[in-house]
């Protein structure tokens, strides 16, 4: 029995638009974005991860990357697949004889339809997964925050990854009523990108926008700390030369208003759908906000002026779902309503 569980590994993934978090052993030993890079004649996988990231939109016609990801589920069946399998190979398995057959527990979207589920679960499987558990991102996310989502009380979570926002009302292990939309980092990127465009006569590329969103993202115009303006470089619309200009969080703030007031949108939506006991409990306990989204600067406040509740930002917000994820793994038996096959 010892040498079948030397043989067999628990692996709890938080499978993301954006970024992948692997937990083996109760650490999480894989943090890194989810994007591979493949040569175009050998069709092999030449990057993955943060790798591929830095050569993502700097690639000759040799090199593609891929994000296999969209929207929060699997947009490439392959590409996933090898992700997956890239990922994997980083967990530190060296002092094993054989390759251990792997339990899984991945990460899904509240809105996931029954075939993104089983592309899922496939690409789980071809990556040498024995066994494939799925648990829901806003469940996982209340179970990595310490919430003890068993008992008959509402918790109302807004977890917001790179492709969607979820928001769910849980109780008694199961997801209440819930609101998946497809506003999150990534379209937070691409409003960034559009308007430096449009304001500035600027073309900069996707990692930039990241590094803006990162550095003086706002959902506010007026902070109560004010990050210093952020250096932006792309290339001039106008005379095609490179310039650098300066930003602001202010003006960040007003390119992401409009995908904010969805998120905002969104959220009234779930409370206006939730039974009035829960509502009542919410009422009481506040609303928990997860995800990187989370770090957007003055976004609990903008929520809170207009839920009138109070918002509650995770201590690790981008790690709360994989946490979550390791405690169902880690606990199966006592998980087991939470789980999907």
């Amino acid at each position: 029995m010892g040498f079948f569980n030397f043989l067999t590994s628990d692996i709890a993934i938080d499978l993301g638009t954006a970024n992948t978090l692997i937990i083996h052993n109760d650490k999480i030993v894989v943090d890194e974005p989810s994007i591979i890079a493949k040569d175009r004649t050998t069709n092999k996988v030449i990057a993955v991860g943060r790798q591929a990231q830095q050569m993502h939109e700097k690639t000759h016609d040799n090199i593609k990357t891929i994000r296999p990801l969209k929207d929060g589920v699997i947009a490439d069946f392959h590409a996933a697949e090898e992700m997956i399998k890239g990922l994997i190979k980083m967990i530190d398995t060296r002092n094993r004889l054989f390759q251990p057959s792997h339990r899984m527990v991945i990460c899904i979207p509240s809105g996931i339809t029954e075939v993104e589920k089983r592309a899922v679960r496939d690409s789980a499987e071809h990556a040498g997964a024995k066994e494939v558990w799925m648990i829901q991102e806003p469940m996982a996310a209340a179970i990595g925050i310490g919430i003890d989502v068993e008992q008959p009380v509402g918790s109302m979570i807004i977890d917001i990854g790179g492709g969607t926002t979820e928001i769910a009302v849980i109780a008694l292990s199961g997801i209440v009523c819930d609101q998946s939309i497809k506003t999150a980092g990534d379209v937070f990127n691409q409003d960034i990108l559009d308007y430096m465009r449009r304001q500035h006569n600027l073309l900069i590329g996707e990692r930039s926008a990241e590094r803006i969103k990162i550095e003086v993202g706002a959902a506010l115009t007026e902070l109560e700390v004010t990050p210093p303006d952020f250096e932006v470089r792309g290339r001039d619309l106008m005379t095609g030369i490179p310039k650098v200009i300066k930003v602001t969080s202010s003006e960040i703030a007003i390119a992401l208003d409009k995908s904010v007031a969805k998120i905002e949108e969104a959220v009234l939506k779930a409370l206006e759908i939730s039974p009035p006991e829960l509502s009542a409990d919410i009422y009481e306990n506040g609303i928990h906000l997860t995800g990187g989204g989370a770090l957007l600067r003055g976004l609990d406040k903008r929520l809170a002026a207009k839920t009138k509740l109070p918002i509650h930002i995770a201590e690790d917000p981008l790690r709360a779902v994989v946490r979550g994820t390791g405690a169902a793994i880690k606990n199966i038996q006592a998980f087991r309503s939470v789980l999907l096959t």
